[in-house]
C-alpha cells in the first residue's frame, strides 16, 4: 500500500435530489381469517370494556381516567395506533407495550389511558364493527383493531411494567427504587408525584428528565405503596427498573518511572488553546498531573454539582482515562524517542460525588446536566464527550449458551440511551427547575459526538468459553444508544514473556487480535430493531488462565499502560484495561480527527473513525469463515467494524482514495397536516470518480467501501416500536450503482417515481460482491457500511450512490415533524486498489479543482 500522505477529498457539490417512493417488492402478509362468531367476540369486548372501567374497590381520589389492557391473540399483532386518538385536547393515549411470550405465541399487551367522558371512542369502535359483522365483503368496520383483541382489563402496574417480566420483584412489601416515566399533560406532573412522595413520606431521586412528551424521575417505594400511586395519579406511564452506574476498581501497581515522565515532558508539545478537546464525563481527573497538566486548564474543570470539587477526586478511573484520551498509545510515546505533537487537549466533568453511597439517579439528566456544563463556558469549542460509566444490564443466567438463550430486552433504549441520542442529535439543555432537566426541541439543533464504552463482563470464569460469554453478555446501558459511537475492547497482546514472575505459567484467555475477554456485544439484540454495537472496537488488556485452569487474573503485561492519580509515595503510571480504556484511544481518534478537519460533522466524524477500522487477523478468519452474509452480520454485533486508525481516517494514499460527501436531505412530506406522511425524496449523488485509471486496470481486484452517518431523534416510551411509536425520527439507507446499470436504470430501480407507467419493476436483491450486503445495508441503526470486492472495470462503473428515507416516526407525527427543516447525513466512500501502484487519488482532486474553479 502507498504511503497516506494525502489528504481525504471532500466533495464540494451537493447531490441532486428528486421526488421518491421507495420501490418495493410490494404485496405483504395475508391477515389470518377471523373464524369466530364477530357479533359474539364484539359483544364480550364491549362487556370486558365496562368491566374494566369499573374500579375494583373504592378510590381515595376521583381519577381523571382508567388506564385499560388490551390484550392480543398469540401470534397477532394489535393494530396499536388505532388504539389511541390522534385529534388534539384529552383524548385516549397509549402508555405502555409488552410483549408477553406464550406456549400458543407471542402476546402484545397495551395499555392504554382513557380521560373520564372518553370511553366512547372505543364502545363506538365496537358498536360499528357489530353493526357491520355480516359485511357481504367479510370486512367489518374496525376489523383489523377489533379483530386483534382477544381480551380487555382493567391495568395494574404490572401492565405498565415494560423491563422483562421476570425483573418485575416479587416482593411487594420491599422498598426499592422505581424508574417512573410520567405522560406529559400541563406540565406539572413531576410535581403532583413529588408532592405525593412528600405526603407519603416516599423518596424520589435528586434529579428529573424530561423529553418529547414524557418526564422520567426515580421514586422508592415498595410494590404495595406504588399500587397506591397508581390509583392515586393518573400521569404515570411506564415504570422501568432503574440501573446504577458500576464501581471502579483503582489500577494496579506500576513501577515508578520518573525519568519517563521528564523524558515525555520534554518532548511534547501541547496543543493549543482553543483546539478540539476530548470531555471526559467520570469522577474527575486530577489535573496536577505531570503528563496532564499542561493540556487541561483549570477553567477546564467542571462538575454537575456546585457543591462538588472539581479539582480534586478520590476515585483514579477519570485520571487512567485522561492519559489515554489524550496520548492514544502512552506506551508508544514513552519508547519513542521523537517529539510528540498533541492535536487536541482535554475537559473534565465530575459527574458523580466522591464519597458516600449513592441514591440510583436519573443518570439521563446527570448526563445532561455534565454536557451543559462545559458548553457554558465555552459552547463553540471542537468536543468529542468521553462515557466510560455504564450501568450493567439485565443479567442473563451465565450458564446457557447464547443461541439457547431469548432476545435479551437490553437492546431496547432507556432514558439514558434516549438522553444522549437526543443530546448527539443536538436537543439544547433548558434548566426549568433546580434539579429538572428539560431537553429542549425548539431550537436549532447543534450535534455533538459521544464516543460511549460497550461495559464489561465482571465475572468472568476461568471454564467459560469467553467469546460465547462474550456473546451472551449484552452491551450496558448507555451503549445501546444509536447515535453514539460505541466501543468494545480487543486483546492486543498474549504474549507472556515479560509477565512478573507471579505469573509464570499462566495461560492467556484470548489469543492476540481476538475479542477481550471482558468485552459486551450486541449479539443477543433483536436484529431487527436494534442496532449492531460496538461499532468499533480498540485495545483493552487480556486476561490469564492459572497454570491449574481454575481461575483467571489480569497481569499488567496484558493491559495498557497510562496516567495515575497521584498519591504520595506512589509512582506516575498504572496499568488499566477493559473498554474503559479502549474508548479513550477512541474518544482521542476523534478529537484529533476533529483537528484535521475543523469543518466536518460530529456526523461525519463517526463516520470517519468506523470507516477507518479494519478487522485483525483473528476477526477476519471467523468473518471470512462465516457460512452466511447473516452470520457474517452476526460477528459485526461482536466486533464492530474492527479496530480504527488515525492515519486512516485522515489521510488517503495515491491508490486508497477516500471521498467525504455531507449533504441534507428532507425525509417526509404530507398533503395538509394529516396524520400520516410519505416518502419526500431521494438524494442522488454522482460522485467525481477515477473511471478511466479503474477501467484500465481490467480485473484487478480492487476494494469499495461505504459508510453512511446520520443521528436520529429519539423517541424511547416503550409503545411498540412500529409506526408512529418507532424509535428513530427518520431513517436513511444508501444503494449503489451496478456496473450493469445505466444512471436512469439504477434511478428506477430504487425509486419507484422514476419509472414509467407500465415499466415493469426492477430487482433490489443485493448484487454480489458485497461483504454484507441488506442484511446490514437495511439494519436498524443511523450507521450502515459495507465493503464490495470485485474488478475494477466494474468498480468504474459504480460512481452513483442514492440516498433515501425509510420508516420513522416523524413521518407519523406531523406536528412534531422537523423534515421540512432537513437533516444532516455523512457519506464516506473509499476506493482502494492494495495490488497495484496506481494513481486514483490525482484524477479526481483534479476534478474537485475543475468543480471549484467554475
Amino acid at each position: 500500500m502507498a504511503e497516506r500522505d494525502r489528504p481525504h477529498i471532500v466533495v464540494p457539490t451537493p447531490p441532486s435530489a428528486e421526488p421518491f417512493t421507495l420501490a418495493g417488492p410490494g404485496g405483504g402478509g395475508d391477515k389470518p381469517a377471523f373464524l369466530g362468531n364477530r357479533k359474539a367476540h364484539g359483544t364480550r369486548l364491549t362487556s370486558e370494556l365496562e368491566t374494566a372501567w369499573t374500579p375494583p374497590v373504592e378510590e381515595d381520589t376521583e381519577p381523571k381516567g382508567t388506564y385499560v389492557t388490551f390484550a392480543s391473540f398469540p401470534g397477532l399483532e394489535l393494530a396499536l395506533e388505532s388504539l389511541e386518538s390522534h385529534r388534539s385536547g384529552s383524548q385516549p393515549e397509549l402508555v405502555a407495550v409488552q410483549e408477553e411470550a406464550t406456549p400458543a405465541g407471542l402476546v402484545c399487551n397495551a395499555t392504554v389511558f382513557i380521560p373520564e367522558g372518553k370511553k366512547a371512542f372505543f364502545l363506538k369502535k365496537l358498536e360499528q364493527y357489530m353493526s357491520t359483522a355480516e359485511a357481504t365483503d367479510g370486512n367489518p368496520r374496525n376489523a383489523t383493531l377489533i379483530e386483534g383483541i382477544a381480551s380487555i382489563r382493567r391495568a395494574t402496574i404490572r401492565e405498565l411494567w415494560t423491563d422483562p417480566a421476570d425483573e418485575f420483584p416479587a416482593d411487594r412489601t420491599q422498598p426499592r427504587w422505581w424508574e417512573i416515566w410520567l405522560r406529559k399533560t400541563d406540565g406539572k406532573e413531576q410535581q403532583r408525584l413529588a408532592e405525593y412522595a412528600r405526603h407519603h413520606d416516599l423518596r424520589t431521586s435528586d434529579h428529573y428528565l424530561g423529553f418529547g412528551d414524557r418526564t422520567v424521575i426515580l421514586m422508592q417505594a415498595t410494590a404495595e405503596q406504588l399500587a397506591m400511586t397508581f390509583h392515586s395519579i393518573d400521569d404515570i406511564a411506564e415504570l422501568r427498573r432503574p440501573h446504577e452506574v458500576s464501581s471502579f476498581v483503582p489500577g494496579l501497581s506500576a513501577s515508578e518511572q520518573r525519568e519517563w515522565v521528564r523524558d515525555l515532558q520534554s518532548r511534547v508539545d501541547h496543543a493549543e488553546v482553543g483546539a478540539p478537546v476530548v470531555c471526559i464525563l467520570d469522577r474527575g481527573v486530577q489535573a496536577g498531573h505531570p503528563l496532564l497538566d499542561d493540556s487541561l486548564a483549570s477553567d477546564d474543570l467542571h462538575a454537575v454539582e456546585t457543591s462538588w470539587r472539581k479539582d480534586i477526586t478520590i476515585h483514579p478511573h477519570g485520571t487512567e482515562m485522561a492519559g489515554l484520551a489524550l496520548y492514544g498509545d502512552l506506551h508508544e510515546a514513552i519508547a519513542s524517542t521523537h517529539r510528540v505533537q498533541l492535536g487536541h487537549r482535554l475537559e473534565s466533568v465530575k459527574i458523580l460525588p466522591d464519597s458516600g453511597d449513592n441514591d440510583p439517579d436519573v443518570y439521563g439528566a446527570v448526563t445532561a446536566r455534565a454536557v451543559d456544563q462545559p458548553e457554558i463556558t465555552d459552547r463553540d469549542r471542537s468536543r468529542v464527550f468521553m462515557l466510560a460509566v455504564t450501568a450493567p444490564a439485565a443479567a442473563p443466567n451465565p450458564g446457557s449458551n447464547v443461541q439457547d438463550r431469548p432476545k435479551q430486552e437490553s437492546g431496547k433504549p432507556t432514558a439514558w440511551s434516549a438522553t444522549v441520542d437526543a443530546l448527539a442529535f443536538g436537543r439544547a439543555i433548558d434548566d426549568t427547575a433546580a434539579k429538572f432537566t428539560y431537553l429542549d426541541r425548539d431550537e436549532e439543533p447543534t450535534p455533538r459526538l459521544f464516543v460511549i464504552s460497550a461495559g464489561n463482563i465482571r465475572d468472568i470464569q476461568a471454564k467459560d468459553d469467553h467469546l460465547d460469554r462474550s456473546d451472551a453478555e449484552a452491551v450496558e446501558d448507555p451503549s445501546q444508544s444509536w447515535n453514539a459511537l460505541t466501543v468494545g475492547a480487543y486483546a492486543e497482546h498474549d504474549a507472556m514473556d515479560h509477565a512478573p514472575d507471579i505469573f509464570r505459567g499462566y495461560v492467556p484467555v484470548a489469543r492476540r487480535g481476538e475479542l477481550s475477554p471482558t468485552s459486551r456485544t450486541s449479539v443477543s439484540f433483536d436484529h431487527k430493531r436494534w442496532p449492531f454495537k460496538p461499532d468499533v472496537v480498540a485495545p483493552g488488556g487480556n486476561l490469564a488462565r492459572t497454570p491449574d485452569g481454575t481461575g483467571v487474573d489480569t497481569p499488567e503485561n496484558l493491559a495498557t499502560l497510562t496516567t495515575r492519580m497521584q498519591r504520595p509515595g506512589e509512582g506516575f503510571f498504572t496499568t488499566t484495561r477493559d473498554t474503559s480504556a479502549a474508548t479513550a484511544r477512541v474518544a482521542a481518534i476523534a478529537a484529533d480527527i476533529r483537528m484535521v478537519y475543523p469543518h466536518l460533522r460530529p456526523e461525519t466524524v463517526r463516520a470517519l473513525v468506523v470507516h477507518s477500522a479494519e478487522w485483525t487477523d483473528a476477526m477476519w478468519s471467523r468473518i471470512d469463515a462465516a457460512p452466511t452474509k447473516k452470520d457474517a452480520v452476526n460477528l459485526l454485533r461482536r466486533y464492530g467494524m474492527g479496530v480504527p486508525s488515525l492515519e486512516r481516517a485522515t489521510r488517503s494514499a495515491s491508490n486508497a482514495l477516500t471521498l467525504v460527501d455531507e449533504a441534507v436531505i428532507h425525509p417526509y412530506e404530507r398533503e395538509g397536516q394529516s396524520s400520516s406522511g410519505k416518502a419526500r425524496e431521494m438524494n442522488f449523488h454522482q460522485l467525481p470518480w477515477p473511471i478511466q485509471e479503474l477501467s484500465e486496470l481490467g480485473e484487478t481486484r480492487v476494494r469499495l467501501r461505504v459508510t453512511l452517518s446520520y443521528f436520529v431523534e429519539p423517541n424511547p416510551s416503550s409503545r411498540g416500536w412500529t409506526g408512529r411509536y418507532i424509535y428513530s425520527s427518520h431513517g436513511l439507507r444508501f444503494a449503489m450503482k451496478r456496473p450493469e446499470d445505466s444512471i436512469d436504470a439504477f434511478r428506477q430501480r430504487i425509486n419507484k417515481q422514476a419509472r414509467d407507467g407500465g415499466q415493469k419493476p426492477l430487482t433490489l436483491n443485493t448484487e454480489t460482491g458485497w461483504l454484507f450486503g441488506r442484511d446490514q445495508q437495511t439494519a436498524a441503526g443511523s450507521l450502515h457500511t459495507d465493503i464490495w470486492t470485485g474488478a475494477a472495470v466494474d468498480l468504474a462503473s459504480k460512481e452513483a450512490v442514492a440516498v433515501y428515507p425509510v420508516a420513522g416516526w416523524w413521518k407519523n407525527r406531523p406536528h412534531m415533524d422537523k423534515s421540512s427543516d432537513g437533516v444532516n447525513y455523512s457519506l464516506v466512500v473509499s476506493i482502494e486498489a492494495p495490488e497495484v501502484d496506481v494513481d486514483l487519488w490525482t484524477p479526481v482532486a483534479q476534478q474537485i479543482a475543475t468543480v471549484v474553479e467554475v
